[in-house]
C-alpha cells in the first residue's frame, strides 16, 4: 500500500493528574486491578522509564503540548497567565492547520491559572472557596480544539461542563452531593463512581468515539481525555475502595528515610517539620496505607473507565487505525520521603510516569521498553505518525521510529532534564533542575550550594544523599556539567536563522 492510500492514523491521549507509574498491574503493582491498562500494554509498548519535565501541573502540560522545555514555553509555575503567543506552539492547532486533524478536549487543560484567589490578596479567607474559583479558564485566541468540554475537575464550579454534565443526570450541584464520609486523613468516600470527573471525561471522549465512526468521516482526529484523578485530595468511590479495606494491613507502607533530615539539603528541612499540612510524619501506619488503599482505588477505577473508550474504538471499528497512548503529567509521592502531594520534590515517585503506546497492526505488541523518555517527546511523535515533520519549534525528540521498530527502544536518551522553577504559587522560592541518568540522580538548588545525589541502580528509593560524600566528587562534578548542558540546551530553537548576519 503507498503512504497516500494508508488509512488517516488517529489519536486517543488518556492524560491522567498526579498518577505515578507503578500504579498498574503492568509495571509490577500486585495490589491493583487495573485489566484494560494492562492489556493495552500488552497490545503494545510499555516504558518503564518515563519523565515528567515538571512535578507540577501546569508546567508539565504546557512542556508536553509543545514539545518544548517549560523555560522554554514560559509556563513555569502553576498559576500564570498563558502566553499570547504560546498557541501556535501547540499540537491541536499544529495537526488541525497542517494536517486536517479535528481535535478535541474533555477534562483538565491548565495551561492558564483556574484560581483567582491573589486578587483577594490577604483577606482571601473571607470569601467562600467558589469565589477563588475562576468561571472559566482563559483560552488562548486559537488553541486548535475544535471540541472542548473543559472542567478543570473542580466541584464547586457550576460552569464547567462536568457540572452541567452532572446537572442533566439529575444531580444536583450543592455542596452535600460531594461531601462524602471522611475514612482518614485527606481521604473521603467521592461521589458514586458513575459520577466522577473520569466517568464525565470518558462519557464525552465516546461521544466523540461513537461520532466519528463512520466510515466517509472526512477528517482523522486526536481527542484528549484529560481525567483529573488520582490527584489528591484522595476522594474515591466507596465501591472502588471497599476492595482494598480487607488487605489494607498488606498494603506496604511508604519509603522513608530512617532519619528524614539527615543527608537533606536544608531547601528540604520544613517538609517535614510538624505541623507541615502534606507531611505524614505523624500519622498512623493504618493511616498511610489508607492512603495508599484510596490512590490505588481511584487508578483502578480510571482503568474501569479506560475499558470503555477501548469498547468503544472496537465497537465503531477504529481500533486498528488509532493510536492510543496513555500516561500522566505528573507523579506523586504518595507518603514517600515523609509526604503527599507534590513540590519542589524531584525523587522519582513526583516525576516518573507510565507510558504506553497500542496501535495493533502498526506498531509492535508486548514490548517493555528500558529506554529514557521525556514527556517532551509526545508531540514530535504524534507529528511523525500524523506524518508530519517534527516542528522546528520542538525540543523533544520524536520516538516514533523505535516505536515502528525501526531504532532501538533501548538507548532512546543518554539523559533526563526536569525543572522546578518556583513552580508552585505560596511555597517558599526554590528554583531546582534535575539530570537522571539510567544509574545516576543529580538535583540541584541554585542560589544555594546545595543538592542531591543518588546512586540509583544502589539505592532506587533515593533514601542516601551522596552530594557531600568525598568519594563521589568527581561524579557529582561530571554530572553538574552534563546538566549544565542540557539547561544550556532548553534555549528556543526559534527563531530560525535566515542569514550568515
Amino acid at each position: 500500500m503507498s503512504e497516500s492510500a494508508v488509512p488517516p492514523l488517529n489519536i486517543l491521549w488518556i492524560c491522567t493528574d498526579s498518577q505515578r507509574w507503578d500504579t498498574l498491574g503492568c509495571y509490577g503493582n500486585p495490589f491493583v486491578n487495573t485489566p484494560n491498562l494492562d492489556r493495552l500494554a500488552a497490545e503494545g509498548i510499555r516504558f518503564e522509564h518515563c519523565y515528567s519535565q515538571s512535578p507540577l501541573c501546569t508546567p508539565s502540560r504546557g512542556s508536553f503540548l509543545t514539545g518544548r522545555y517549560p523555560s522554554t514555553t514560559r509556563l513555569r509555575q502553576n498559576g500564570q497567565e498563558t502566553p499570547e503567543d504560546l498557541g501556535a506552539y501547540l499540537l491541536p492547532r499544529m495537526l488541525r492547520d497542517e494536517a486536517d486533524y479535528v481535535c478535541g478536549l474533555s477534562g483538565k487543560l491548565h495551561l492558564s491559572h483556574c484560581n483567582q484567589r491573589e486578587k483577594w490578596g490577604e483577606d482571601f479567607w473571607k470569601f467562600p472557596s467558589q469565589h477563588q474559583l475562576t468561571p472559566y479558564e482563559k483560552r488562548l485566541d486559537d488553541d486548535g480544539y475544535s471540541v472542548f468540554h473543559w472542567a478543570h475537575g473542580t466541584h464547586e464550579n457550576p460552569y464547567d461542563a462536568y457540572s452541567q454534565w452532572l446537572y442533566q443526570r439529575g444531580q444536583g450541584l450543592d455542596a452535600s452531593f460531594f461531601e462524602g464520609r471522611e475514612r482518614g486523613p485527606q481521604v473521603k468516600e467521592g461521589v458514586p463512581a458513575e459520577f466522577t470527573h473520569t466517568a464525565f471525561c470518558v462519557d464525552k471522549a465516546v461521544e466523540f468515539i461513537d461520532l466519528h465512526h463512520a466510515k466517509d468521516m472526512p477528517y482523522p482526529w486526536m481527542f484528549s481525555v484529560n481525567i483529573v484523578d488520582p490527584h489528591p485530595d484522595f476522594h474515591v468511590p466507596k465501591e472502588c475502595l471497599d476492595r482494598y479495606m480487607d488487605i489494607l494491613d498488606d498494603i506496604p507502607l511508604p519509603v522513608v528515610e530512617e532519619d528524614q533530615l539527615a543527608g537533606k539539603p536544608s531547601y528540604q528541612h520544613e517538609s517535614y517539620l510538624k505541623g507541615e499540612e502534606k507531611s505524614q510524619i505523624h500519622m498512623s501506619d493504618h493511616d498511610r496505607r489508607l492512603i495508599k488503599a484510596a490512590y490505588w482505588a481511584m487508578c483502578d477505577h480510571i482503568d474501569d473507565q479506560v475499558g470503555l473508550l477501548l469498547e468503544a474504538l472496537e465497537r465503531t471499528g477504529q481500533r486498528e487505525n488509532t493510536l492510543v497512548v496513555f500516561t500522566s503529567d505528573h507523579g506523586e509521592l504518595l507518603g514517600d520521603h515523609g509526604r503527599t502531594w507534590k513540590g519542589a520534590y524531584l525523587y522519582d515517585p513526583a516525576v516518573r510516569v507510565p507510558l504506553i503506546f497500542s496501535m495493533p497492526g502498526t506498531l509492535p505488541q508486548g514490548l517493555v521498553s528500558t529506554g529514557m523518555v521525556e514527556l517532551t517527546d509526545l508531540a514530535p511523535t504524534f507529528r511523525e505518525a500524523a506524518r508530519l515533520p517534527v516542528a522546528k519549534s520542538m525540543q523533544g525528540r520524536s520516538i516514533w521510529p523505535a516505536l515502528k521498530g525501526e531504532a532501538d527502544l533501548d538507548t532512546l536518551r543518554e539523559d533526563i532534564y526536569t525543572e522546578y522553577y518556583n513552580a508552585n504559587p505560596g511555597r517558599k522560592e526554590r528554583w531546582l533542575n534535575m539530570l537522571r541518568t539510567p544509574t545516576h540522580k543529580l538535583m540541584a538548588c541554585h542560589g544555594t550550594s546545595e543538592g542531591e545525589l543518588y546512586d540509583m541502580e544502589a539505592d532506587p528509593h533515593e533514601l542516601h544523599n551522596l552530594w557531600e560524600d568525598p568519594s563521589k566528587q568527581e561524579l557529582k562534578m561530571k554530572l553538574l556539567l552534563r546538566l549544565s548542558a542540557r539547561t544550556s540546551y532548553t534555549a528556543d530553537p526559534l527563531p530560525e536563522r535566515r542569514g550568515i548576519f
